[in-house]
C-alpha cells in the first residue's frame, strides 16, 4: 500500500469524542499497510473564538499578529489526536506546518504555497510514525508564521498528497459528499458520485463551501485523486477527478450561491486606455480579489464600471477608490451590499447554448431582479438581492431537473 493523506475538517474535530473517532479511522487505515499523513482543522469554532478575542483588543488587528494567534488552535488539535493515536498503541507524530516543511509566500492571512519539503515527513513515515500535520499554516521566506486563508487545511491536505506523490487525498467533512446544492436550502439536492476537477473548482469558488478552491487548483494541477466523504459515516463519497474519465457529461451538474456579495460602481471614468487597467491595478495590490465586472459606455468621453467581491473587503475596495479620486477623475463611487450569488455549473454547458436562456427566464418567472452577470464555457453566475437568493437556488435546482426523489439530509 501507498501514502494516503486525510484531512479532517473543524466538525470533525470539533469534541473529544470526536477526535476520538477521527483516531479510529486513522488507525484503521494504518492497519490496511498505509502510510497516513494526516492535516486537521482547529476544533469546532476556535479560530472564530480566536478572532474574536482579537478583536477585543484591536479594531484593525495586525496581520503578523493574527497569524501567530490563529495557527495555535490547529497546534492544540494535532497534539490531541496525536494523544488518542497513542493510546491506542500507535507511533504519531505531530507536526506544525512549519515543521512540515510547508513553505510559503509572506502574505499575512492569505498565503500561498511556495513548495513543500517533505524529507522530514517521508523520515517519520518509514520509521512506521503516523504524521499529524496542522493545517492551514505554513512559514515564510523570513521565518515567519503564515496562515492560508480560511478553509486552507483543505489546500494544505492536497499540497501534502501531491508532493509527496500520495494513492489519494481524502477530505473528511461533515456531509457525505458533494451536493447538486445545498442540502439545507434545496432540500432535494443529492449527492454526486464524481465530478471533474473543472466543476468542482467552479463550485467551490462560487460559494459551495464543501472544497476550498485552492485545494480544487491544486489537485487538479496535480492530478490528486481527491475523495470527499463524511466523518460520520462509512458511506461512499465523491470523487473529484479528470472530465475525461466521467461516465457522464450533465448541462448542469450543480447550483451554488454566495450570501456575502457587494457591488461596486464607478461612474464617469475617463474613456482612456489606462483608466480601468489603473483602477483594477490598485484594488489587486490591495489584495482585493474582484469578480465580475461589466463597463457601460453613456458618453464618448465617459464610462462607467461596476464589479462585485466578497462584502467583507466592500469597505476596503471603496477606501481605495476614493484615494484615486484626484489620479482617475471619476463623477461618483456608489456601494451596495445585501446581495447574494447564484450560479450554475456544468462541463455540458460549452455544448448547449439553452442554459443561459432557461437560468434567465426561470429567475425572471420566480420575480427576482438579476443585477450582474458573469459566464464562463462552464458556468453562468448572476447577482441577485440577498433575501431572494434561497428561492433562486431551489428554483434553479429543479427547473435543471437536479432534485432528487427523495430528500438529503446532512449529517448530524
Amino acid at each position: 500500500m501507498g501514502i494516503v493523506v486525510q484531512k479532517f475538517g473543524g466538525t470533525s474535530v470539533g469534541s473529544v469524542e470526536r477526535i476520538q473517532k477521527v483516531a479510529e479511522r486513522v488507525a484503521q487505515a494504518h492497519a490496511k499497510g498505509n502510510q497516513v499523513v494526516v492535516t486537521v482543522s482547529a476544533m469546532g469554532k476556535t479560530t472564530d473564538e480566536l478572532v474574536s478575542l482579537a478583536k477585543q483588543m484591536s479594531d484593525h488587528p495586525p496581520e503578523r499578529e493574527m497569524d501567530v494567534l490563529l495557527t495555535t488552535g490547529e497546534q492544540v488539535t494535532i497534539a490531541l489526536l496525536s494523544m488518542a493515536l497513542m493510546q491506542k498503541g500507535l507511533q504519531a507524530h505531530p507536526m506544525t506546518g512549519w515543521q512540515a516543511g510547508i513553505h510559503t509566500d509572506a502574505i499575512h492571512g492569505k498565503a500561498r504555497i511556495d513548495h513543500i519539503d517533505p524529507n522530514k515527513i517521508k523520515k517519520c513515515l518509514d520509521a512506521g510514525e503516523i504524521v499529524i500535520v496542522a493545517g492551514f499554516q505554513g512559514i515564510s521566506p523570513d521565518g515567519e508564521i503564515t496562515t492560508l486563508g480560511r478553509g486552507g487545511s483543505d489546500t494544505t491536505a492536497v499540497a501534502l498528497a501531491a508532493s509527496l506523490k500520495a494513492e489519494r487525498c481524502e477530505i473528511y467533512t461533515d456531509v457525505t459528499g458533494v451536493y447538486t446544492a445545498d442540502p439545507r436550502i434545496a432540500p432535494q439536492a443529492s449527492k454526486l458520485t464524481e465530478i471533474s476537477y473543472e466543476e468542482m473548482l467552479e463550485l467551490a469558488n462560487l460559494g459551495a463551501g464543501v472544497l476550498h478552491p485552492r485545494s480544487v487548483e491544486c489537485a487538479m494541477t496535480h492530478q490528486v485523486q481527491l475523495v470527499v466523504r463524511s466523518s460520520f459515516c462509512e458511506e461512499d463519497g465523491t470523487m473529484v477527478k479528470e472530465a475525461g474519465q466521467m461516465e457522464e457529461e450533465m448541462n448542469v451538474r450543480g447550483v451554488a450561491h454566495d450570501l456575502h456579495v457587494a457591488r461596486i460602481k464607478v461612474l464617469g471614468l475617463p474613456n482612456q486606455s489606462e483608466t480601468l487597467s489603473t483602477l483594477f491595478t490598485r484594488l489587486s495590490e490591495a489584495t482585493i480579489n474582484v469578480d465580475m465586472i461589466v463597463t457601460s459606455e453613456h458618453e464618448q468621453e465617459r464610462i462607467s464600471v461596476a464589479f462585485s467581491v466578497h462584502e467583507e473587503e466592500g469597505d476596503k475596495a471603496r477606501e481605495v477608490i476614493l484615494q484615486l479620486q484626484d489620479e482617475l477623475g471619476y463623477q461618483d463611487v456608489i456601494s451596495e451590499t445585501g446581495l447574494a450569488k447564484v450560479s450554475t455549473v456544468g462541463a455540458g454547458m460549452v455544448t448547449n447554448p439553452g442554459v443561459a436562456a432557461r437560468m434567465f427566464n426561470t429567475l425572471s418567472e420566480a420575480g427576482i431582479k438579476i443585477k450582474m452577470v458573469s459566464t464562463s464555457e462552464i458556468k453562468i453566475s448572476c447577482v441577485i438581492p440577498r433575501d431572494q437568493a434561497q428561492q433562486a437556488v431551489r428554483t434553479l435546482h429543479t427547473a435543471f431537473g437536479l432534485d432528487a426523489k427523495h430528500e438529503v439530509l446532512l449529517e448530524a
